[in-house]
């Protein structure tokens, strides 16, 4: 069975569509008016394995803020579809990358509950014209609209866009150990519960 997402949101501050195949070989084709952000999903895919079309007009003469968070909110929702309710995963994910100095931790479980821990310090306020503050943005709006627990640890780093170019890769990696799928869980939920849901313990 196909595990895909496909979300079009639509707001007064942007047009968003995601398509996404978490059983995919890394295409890619984005297109955000974001350039560092377009970098930074391109990551999602080529090292999540993760075939990813977006698309987003949005409001960018202003500043890039609801495009960058409306896309994170489209990206989760497309997630959540792809997995359904998340039979036969891992579940759990995590990853350490290296970027030159830079070396990001990240730890994930698709476990229907939404909590981000951020611990990225980035030196600079832009990455190019990309406030750096919107990258939390970004996790924020992904992980309440997939149903994600995500930590991020930063344990080294000074330079800003490989700081954040190692998160994104970190995640990804994260992102693919979790949502691939277990063959000795024959199909089952991997919940001591036997559900995996928005709210609610498991």
């Amino acid at each position: 069975m196909a595990r895909q997402g496909d979300i079009h949101r639509v707001t007064g501050e942007t047009d968003v569509k995601v398509r996404l195949n978490l059983d995919g070989v890394g295409q890619c084709q984005i297109s955000t008016g974001v350039p560092f952000l377009d970098h930074m999903l391109h990551q999602i895919s080529s090292h999540g394995l993760i075939d990813l079309q977006i698309n987003a007009v949005g409001d960018t003469h202003i500043d890039d803020h609801h495009t960058n968070e409306d896309v994170g909110i489209a990206l989760g929702q497309a997630l959540a579809q792809a997995l359904g309710d998340r039979r036969g995963i891992q579940r759990f994910g995590h990853f350490v990358a290296p970027l030159d100095e830079a070396l990001v931790q990240v730890a994930l479980d698709c476990s229907g509950r939404p909590h981000l821990s951020y611990g990225l310090a980035i030196p600079s306020q832009k990455i190019g014209s990309y406030d750096t503050e919107l990258v939390k943005e970004f996790f924020v709006a992904v992980v309440n609209n997939s149903g994600m627990t995500l930590h991020i640890r930063q344990l080294d780093g000074v330079n800003s866009h490989h700081i954040v170019e190692a998160c994104f890769k970190a995640f990804s990696r994260a992102l693919r150990m979790s949502t691939e799928v277990d063959p000795r869980r024959a199909g089952a939920v991997p919940s001591s519960k036997g559900v995996l849901e928005q709210a609610g313990a498991n």
